[in-house]
C-alpha cells in the first residue's frame, strides 16, 4: 500500500506542475488525454494496477486513485471552462495580437539617384534650379546658340505644341523642353555674375522606346560663370564629381567633343567596371562609359543675356540620370526604371 500511495501523490505532484504550466486551451486538451484518456491515461495505469495489490488494501488504494481522477477531472474542467469563456467570439479582432506593419513606400531609384547628384553639387556649392517643362524656341534653342536651321537642332529632335513644324517654328513657339539648359539662359537673364547652379528636371525628345532612350527622361545640368573660370575649374568639377558618385577607385577621363553651346567642349568619361578597363560589350571594347557632355561656354550665348564675354568666362555641362543610373547600377534596359515593377524598383539602396 505505501509503495501505491506514493504513486499516487507523485501523479497528484506531476499534475499540479502541468497544470500551472499550461496556458493554452490547446495545453489543458493535451494534459486531458495524457492523464485521463482510457488507453494509454496515467491515471487510467493506475487504477489497472489496482489488480496486483493485496485484496485488503484494494478498496483504499480504490479510493485514493478515484479521488485523483475525479480532482484532475474536475480542475480541468475549471480551466478548459474559463479559457472557453475566455475566446473571442468567431470573427472578433484579437487586439492582444500584435500589430501589422504597414507597407510603406520606396522612393523611385530615379529619385534618389537624383538627390545623391543634387547632394553632392550642393555640397560644391551649386544653387539647385527648377524651370518650366513647357518652354520656347528663344530659350530652348536661339539663346544657346542655336538659331533657326542650325544643323544642331537635329540632335535633339523636338516636340512641337502646335501644328508648326519645326522649319517653320518661330521664336516663340512652345514646346516640351529637351533640355534644362533653358534654364541657365532664364537665371542669367535675371541675375548678373557670378553664377553656379545646376538645374534639375524632366526633358523630352521624339525618341523611341528602347533599351536606351526613352522620350521622357531625366537631365541634370550645370553651369559656373564669373570672372577667370578656366577649363581647369571644370575638369576638377567634373572629376570630383565622378568620384564621389562613382567611387574613387574608377578612373576619369576628359576628351575634345562639339555642343553648340560650349567652345571648347569636352565629354567625360569613366573606366568601365564591367570588365575594369580592359573592354567588354557594354563599353563597346574600349574600356571607357561616357557618362555627360560639357565645355566652357560660348560667347554668343553670354551676349544672348547681356553679360560681357570679355569679362566673363564660365563652364556648362549636363548629363541624363537614366544614362548615370544604368552605368551606375549595371541595369542594361532603362525600360525597367518605367515599368513599375516593383521586384526591380525596390531593391535599390535608399
Amino acid at each position: 500500500m505505501p509503495d501505491l500511495s506514493s504513486q499516487v501523490e507523485d501523479l497528484r505532484s506531476q499534475f499540479d506542475r502541468d497544470l500551472s504550466n499550461a496556458s493554452s486551451e490547446a495545453e489543458l486538451r493535451a494534459i486531458r488525454d495524457r492523464y485521463l484518456a482510457r488507453k494509454g491515461g496515467l491515471v487510467s495505469a493506475l487504477l489497472k494496477s489496482l489488480g496486483a495489490t493485496p485484496a485488503d488494501h484494494r478498496p483504499r488504494l480504490g479510493q485514493l486513485a478515484n479521488e485523483l481522477k475525479q480532482q484532475i477531472e474536475t480542475r480541468l474542467d475549471e480551466r478548459l471552462d474559463a479559457a472557453a469563456r475566455s475566446r473571442p467570439p468567431a470573427g472578433a479582432v484579437d487586439v492582444t495580437l500584435p500589430g501589422r506593419r504597414p507597407v510603406i513606400g520606396h522612393r523611385h531609384p530615379l529619385t534618389i539617384l537624383r538627390e545623391q547628384i543634387d547632394s553632392i553639387f550642393t555640397r560644391l556649392g551649386f544653387l539647385v534650379i527648377e524651370g518650366p517643362e513647357l518652354e520656347d524656341d528663344y530659350h530652348n534653342f536661339e539663346a544657346l546658340n542655336m538659331p533657326k536651321e542650325h544643323p544642331a537642332r537635329d540632335m535633339q529632335d523636338t516636340l512641337y505644341l502646335s501644328s508648326e513644324v519645326r522649319s517653320s517654328a518661330g521664336s516663340n513657339a512652345t514646346l516640351l523642353r529637351t533640355h534644362t539648359s533653358g534654364m541657365q539662359i532664364r537665371y542669367m537673364e535675371k541675375f548678373p555674375p557670378p553664377v553656379r547652379l545646376i538645374a534639375p528636371g524632366r526633358v523630352y525628345r521624339r525618341d523611341n522606346f528602347d533599351l536606351t532612350h526613352t522620350p521622357m527622361f531625366t537631365q541634370v545640368e550645370g553651369l559656373v560663370v564669373g570672372e577667370d573660370i578656366t577649363l581647369a575649374a571644370l575638369k576638377g568639377i567634373l572629376f570630383t564629381f565622378a568620384h564621389e558618385l562613382f567611387g574613387a577607385d574608377r578612373r576619369v577621363r576628359f576628351r575634345p567633343s562639339f555642343f553648340p553651346y560650349t567652345e571648347p567642349s569636352g565629354e567625360l568619361d569613366i573606366s568601365c567596371a564591367s570588365c575594369a578597363g580592359a573592354g567588354c560589350a557594354m563599353c563597346k571594347r574600349t574600356g571607357w562609359l561616357e557618362i555627360l557632355g560639357s565645355g566652357m561656354v560660348h560667347p554668343a550665348v553670354f551676349e544672348a543675356v547681356g553679360y560681357d564675354p570679355e569679362r566673363y568666362t564660365g563652364f556648362a555641362f549636363g548629363m541624363g540620370i537614366e544614362r548615370v543610373a544604368l552605368l551606375k547600377w549595371g541595369v542594361e534596359d532603362i525600360r525597367l526604371f518605367y515599368e513599375n515593377d516593383l521586384r526591380f524598383l525596390e531593391q535599390f539602396p535608399l
